[in-house]
């Protein structure tokens, strides 16, 4: 799954100088601030800029990327684009965190113990691991991974850190030193302790091959003793069951004892460099592949363990209107119970893989270091979702290569959730077992809000959501049933508020009602969709006049009567 989120400092230039104003008057302008690894960058805008040009100005100046840019004001994020600075609310003196996913290469210049020197070019949001396995590669897989110890300015560097973290200056280069311990080694002195050393005054033929072995030639003066670390067992892996009537599925059995392997065998979870909470790659046994994705509760965006530096939360509301900060894994696990198979509802035990394709997913409990803790180690509960192979994302190439149907399958699933999320970094490209194109759907923590408010689909305009639902797409549809996936959803623990019923509720039934008329995915998501931040969608508007036309402590039932009533007359007056 998916990738990872990274901050990256802005240094010394100050956004005041006259030319980055466009030479527009101070007096119509607002000072803000740029919040970025704990610095506050001052930063004159117009309350008419867009949010677009102020990106456009960070990465004229600062060199980010608009599209890897991510904009938090008031614990909110600015992610329309079209929209005006004074739309979000953003005053004087306001302060905006700027979040950055980075791929660009970082330059890493590497020397052994033994004076041979390398130069790599790994992305930033690779992490030490990554770069042991290049340097075994250049040494022809002679120096074990298990065995090397990178140092940066006398700090040893743990196999999960981020080279993000390690160049925070934004050094062209990054001098490393790697030592490397020979495999001849004496007695356990004491029980998971292993000494690992090398003797310089042998000179037989076999001491030769020691060196050969570990690069080290005839050069034999810096060869360090060094303590093996051993493998780390302090951590914890089980599965969170609600409901006793539930028999974990198989495939989700397999999923937690997978991520169990990879853990017992000492290797480290590793943190996504994308994405604004918190996020970890769990390798399997082998630490070659990753097996899940692990994503804790209290390191979700504006949570109170949030390693991207967002701030807390005030009220509990999250980045979009009508989620809560600490819901974000429930409703992970959400998308996967209710992405039924064609053929019927996943109940309790199926296996076949869901409608829209998201991947198997279920709520856990985790202990383990590698965690972000900064208030001491702790268990974790968050979502664990399998880990997908995949090409990239569909941000990574034009809409064009992507089958009709898949993109319509995303569709269903985004427009009956209400996804507050969906942008083509979270939508996945792979290949089935014929070896066609499917697209995967993964992060969504921001379905099934309380409010259509911030409902985005970035598919809305593909080609494909233009052409119209196949016969078998819209026979699913008509399966579909909101009221059995509340039921559903209660049965997997998960009672979902009034709010978040009532929109599973309406979305699944504008989704009907459009596919009954004929509408595309276009059509239908744009209902559901603002056309801009200030002017609300067309089914806000449904809900808005539903709601006065009834009495007070009207009944839910009564209620969605009168929403189906005016949403069948909207929607008419479209179709005619």
């Amino acid at each position: 799954m998916s990738s990872g989120v990274a901050i990256s400092p802005i240094l010394s230039e100050s956004a005041l100088s006259p030319n980055f104003m466009h030479d527009q008057p101070l007096s119509e302008s607002i000072l803000i601030y740029v919040a970025v690894s704990g610095s506050m960058i001052p930063m004159r805008v117009l309350e008419s800029d867009s949010i677009e040009s102020v990106k456009l100005r960070i990465q004229t100046y600062r060199g980010f990327v608009v599209k890897n840019q991510r904009l938090v004001c008031g614990g909110r994020e600015l992610a329309r684009s079209d929209s005006l600075v004074r739309e979000y609310g953003v005053s004087d003196g306001n302060i905006l965190h700027l979040v950055l996913r980075l791929s660009d290469l970082q330059v890493i210049n590497v020397k052994t113990s033994c004076g041979k020197e390398f130069t790599f070019h790994v992305e930033r949001c690779q992490d030490v691991r990554h770069l042991k396995r290049q340097i075994s590669k250049k040494k022809n897989g002679l120096m074990d991974l298990d065995d090397q110890e990178i140092i940066c300015n006398g700090e040893r560097l743990e196999d999960q850190r981020l080279i993000n973290d390690i160049c925070k200056n934004n050094d062209a280069v990054i001098h490393l030193f790697v030592r490397k311990t020979a495999k001849i080694r004496a007695k356990p002195v004491e029980r998971n302790f292993e000494l690992s050393i090398v003797a310089p005054q042998l000179n037989d033929k076999k001491n030769d091959e020691v060196e050969r072995e570990n690069g080290c030639g005839s050069d034999t003066d810096n060869c360090l003793v060094v303590p093996r670390k051993p493998p780390d067992r302090d951590f914890c892996l089980e599965p969170i069951i609600i409901n006793p009537k539930i028999e974990i599925p198989l495939v989700l059995g397999d999923l937690v004892n997978s991520t169990i392997q990879g853990l017992a065998r000492g290797n480290y979870p590793i943190r996504a460099a994308e994405g604004t909470g918190g996020a970890y790659f769990m390798p399997d046994a082998s630490g070659k592949k990753y097996t899940s994705v692990f994503k804790p509760i209290d390191e979700e965006p504006m949570a109170l363990n949030n390693p991207r530096d967002l701030p807390l939360s005030v009220d509990g509301e999250g980045l979009k209107k009508g989620t809560r900060v600490g819901q974000g894994a429930f409703r992970e696990v959400a998308a996967y119970i209710i992405d039924h198979p064609k053929n019927g509802h996943r109940l309790i035990s199926g296996e076949e893989r869901g409608f829209a394709g998201v991947p198997p997913t279920t709520m856990v409990k985790c202990l383990h270091r590698g965690f972000n803790h900064p208030e001491g180690l702790a268990v974790k509960i968050g979502s664990l979702q399998m880990f997908v192979d995949n090409y990239g994302s569909c941000e990574d190439m034009g809409p064009n290569a992507f089958p009709v149907e898949e993109v319509h399958k995303i569709s269903v699933l985004d427009i009956r959730t209400a996804n507050a999320d969906r942008h083509a970094g979270n939508i996945l490209v792979g290949k089935d077992e014929d070896g066609r194109t499917v697209l995967i759907p993964i992060d969504h923590g921001y379905c099934l809000p309380e409010s259509f408010e911030d409902c985005t689909f970035d598919w809305l305009y593909w080609p494909q959501a233009r052409q119209p639902y196949s016969a078998d797409t819209i026979e699913y549809i008509k399966s579909l049933d909101a009221d059995e996936d509340i039921a559903l959803l209660k049965f997997h623990g998960w009672d979902l508020p009034l709010e978040c019923a009532r929109t599973l509720r309406i979305s699944t039934m504008l989704l009907k009602k459009g596919a009954e008329r004929g509408l595309t995915p276009f059509a239908i998501g744009s209902i559901m969709c603002r056309a801009s931040l200030m002017k609300e969608s067309v089914i806000e508007e449904i809900v808005g006049e539903a709601l006065d036309s009834l009495l007070p402590c009207t009944t839910e039932a009564a209620f969605t009567e009168a929403v189906s009533h005016v949403m069948d007359r909207r929607l008419d007056e479209i179709t005619e």
